[in-house]
């Protein structure tokens, strides 16, 4: 009896090793490994938790540890299921064979926090919300391309599309879900309680929220996955800048500093104690230059069209070629960023879909002729031009444009002032106009200045997951200029209207022959560069660093740092 006892006792350890080294690369799964609290960097705050209602990194990143969707990405760009039992597929049936529906089954004992189930209804209120013309939510990207859900049962979710979406597994698949049960009436979504302290499915639940100084999540209880999340704690430390953070990491003050870039790695690699983490990403920072009247107050396309409404300077292509021309791409890189960026040249910088567009030309006395051919000349010899005959400014008005950033950020505050002297060179003035991000990336409801227009120039990062739809049709599409019309809905915050365009990418978004749909974002891609309503700097690197006590870390370009946060541990002496 005491050999065959012994016999099964070794079976069981058996077992529980091959479950252990068939976890994820990184995570160990013992008891030594479970516990702790780590702190998380983040020189922004989040202006809601509700992604629904905001743009910021630093939203999507704390929510990234609290919400699963259906589907995640991995590391290698492939859809892998995270609520869903798995990726639908003509194969398995999750696909029809028209691609007009689509049917996700929900794995077994998926709850929010509260311990309530995350049902198929959920879903359906989240289309509900976001389809809401009084709901504020920053975008309808698919979503507005549904002609119903249906919930055969709770844990079956069937979305039937008016007309094919190329994009769906990213535009839905890949979306957070609203809890019906505590949220509240769509019409209401920007004062729900709801976006300080909302619900999760995901590892981590919200504990609370000290505006200015930190959020701190906790381990939800009814996590789908047993056993996760191994932490006790995560906690997001609002710190005044990325240099205050380099110190703090360095001191082990915080666990995990995030967005770092290029210019940072030789402040940082080598350093005992920390790892820096930096794949390549399809982040992009860019210059967005408004076309339109910027006291024009959010005008929609079919104003523009109709009445034009330019920008005194910027209405002028002429003028937004000459200031391309008078950038020095390289320059930036190299004095700034130590040459280890990408130089930028369209909105799609890697994946299938990019297309071929040259790195702009520096070339200031091109960009000088082209001035002087728009009406703006230096008369005075202050090194200013001035209106002279220029197509929509008064006479004599000077050529001076406010550039705003993220405050607190020293590199694009250092890119701005190269940007000044390189600016002042071919007789344009810029002067700076910075402010926190809350309130650079806040909402059209809350009368931001970035939705409702109210700029010259503006310089920030966007990315986009393996589809590159829902970024390029937000960002460009006439449809999605913010305006009352619309309820603030897109990113088109260049309020550039192209029809050409919007056919383009209609067609990407509707076709489902990938080589349709490459040749379309190539088309759209070069317009953009002909008309330049944005210029783009450098592609970063997916630059953050991190603690070497921090273990199970997986570099993942797709998706935030936490996409596998339930897997963290800390190791221990």
């Amino acid at each position: 009896m005491h050999k065959k006892v012994s016999f099964y006792a070794m079976i069981a350890l058996f077992i529980v090793i091959l479950l252990a080294g068939c976890a994820r690369p990184g995570v160990q799964v013992g008891e030594e490994q479970r516990g702790g609290t780590i702190v998380l960097g983040f020189y922004q705050e989040p202006e809601s938790l509700n992604i629904n209602l905001v743009t910021q990194i630093v939203a999507s990143e704390v929510n990234e540890l609290f919400n699963d969707a259906l589907l995640g990405i991995d590391p290698d760009g492939e859809y892998v299921p995270e609520l869903a039992k798995e990726v639908p597929s003509v194969q398995n049936g999750g696909i029809s064979e028209d691609g007009l529906t689509i049917t996700y089954h929900l794995r077994d004992g998926v709850k929010w926090s509260d311990g309530e189930p995350c049902t198929c209804d959920d879903w359906k209120f989240t289309w509900e919300v976001i389809m809401h013309p009084e709901s504020g939510a920053k975008s309808n990207t698919g979503w507005r391309d549904l002609a119903a859900i249906e919930c055969p049962d709770e844990q079956t979710i069937v979305f039937e599309f008016e007309r094919f979406y190329a994009p769906h597994l990213q535009t839905i698949g890949t979306s957070w879900v609203l809890p019906r049960h505590a949220t509240g009436d769509p019409a209401q979504m920007q004062s729900w309680e709801y976006n300080r302290k909302p619900l999760a499915n995901g590892p981590f639940q919200v504990q609370e929220w000290v505006s200015g100084d930190h959020i701190t999540l906790v381990p939800n209880e009814h996590f789908y996955i047993p056993g996760q999340p191994y932490l006790d704690q995560v906690i997001f430390r609002f710190i005044p800048s990325r240099e205050v953070g380099k110190q703090l990491i360095q001191t082990g003050e915080i666990d995990i500093l995030r967005d770092l870039v290029e210019a940072d790695i030789p402040d940082l690699e080598d350093k005992p104690g920390v790892v820096l983490s930096g794949p390549a990403s399809t982040r992009t920072e860019r210059l967005v230059l408004n076309l339109r009247d910027p006291n024009s107050n959010a005008p929609c396309a079919d104003e523009i069209r109709e009445k034009g409404l330019w920008h005194w300077a910027l209405g002028d292509v002429r003028v937004r070629q000459a200031i391309r021309y008078g950038i020095d791409l390289k320059l930036i890189n190299d004095r700034l960023l130590y040459g280890k960026a990408t130089l930028g040249t369209a909105e799609i910088n890697m994946g299938w879909a990019k297309p071929d567009i040259p790195v702009a030309e520096f070339n200031p006395d091109e960009a000088k002729k082209l001035l002087e051919e728009a009406g703006w000349l230096d008369t005075d010899g202050d090194g200013i031009r001035e209106c002279r005959d220029c197509l929509h400014a008064e006479e004599g008005t000077q050529l001076r444009l406010k550039i705003q950033t993220t405050s607190g950020n020293k590199l694009r505050e250092d890119t701005q002032q190269v940007l000044m002297d390189m600016m002042k060179t071919i007789g344009i003035e810029l002067y700076i106009e910075n402010v926190p991000s809350a309130e650079f990336f806040g909402s059209y409801a809350n009368q931001a200045f970035r939705p409702r227009g109210n700029f010259d120039i503006i310089m920030y990062t966007t990315s986009y997951g393996p589809d590159p739809q829902g970024l390029f049709e937000g960002y460009y599409a006439s449809w999605n200029i913010p305006c009352d019309d619309n309820n603030g809905r897109g990113f088109n915050f260049h309020r550039w209207v192209n029809d050409e365009f919007d056919e383009l990418i209609r067609v990407a978004g509707e076709s489902p022959d990938m080589e349709t749909r490459k040749q379309a974002y190539q088309r759209g891609s070069e317009l953009i560069h002909e008309e330049v309503p944005a210029i783009y700097l450098y592609d970063r690197m997916n630059l953050n660093a991190y603690r070497s006590t921090l273990q199970g870390w997986v570099d993942n370009s797709w998706q935030g740092m936490g996409w596998n946060s339930g897997g963290w541990w800390l190791e221990t002496d």
